[in-house]
This record gives structure tokens, sequence and C-alpha cells, in this order.
């Protein structure tokens, strides 16, 4: 865990994804790392959470600070 220079609690993570899906008839296997991050008592909750484990996660898409990324930010989370 970080702290923002206003002294925000923020946890920079990767967050990945695989799951079976249908597309055309057929299944496709889907897997994806993402970056992710979170701030405040988010923050604080997640980085006390076991790496590795399972949970869904709410939030929004935005470019990283210098526009090269996509970065999901985390508002809220339960565990799967």
């Amino acid at each position: 865990m970080r702290y923002t220079p206003s002294g925000l609690p923020a946890l920079n993570m990767r967050l990945e994804h695989s799951s079976q899906q249908t597309q055309a008839a057929g299944v496709r296997t889907v897997n994806v790392a993402l970056k992710a991050v979170a701030f405040g008592a988010v923050a604080e909750t997640l980085a006390k959470q076991a790496v590795g484990s399972a949970w869904k996660f709410q939030g929004f898409m935005a470019n990283a600070l210098k526009g090269k990324s996509v970065v999901f930010h985390i508002q809220e989370f339960l565990q799967d």
C-alpha cells in the first residue's frame, strides 16, 4: 500500500480473470489481466485480503495518468 500526496491510502494491483464464454455457437476460453487501483477504505480493506483469492469488483475504467494503458478503479468488492 502507498499513500497519495494528500495522505489517502492507495493500493495498486493486477487483477486476473479466466472463464469459458460462448461466442458464435462455440466455447471460448477467456484469460485477461489488467491494472487496477483502489483508494481510501477500499484500499485498506483489500490490502488485508489473501493474494489469489476470488472477488467480484465494481468500479470504472479510465486511462492511466500518462494515457498509455487502462486502469480499473475499484469502488466496491464482494467475495466471490
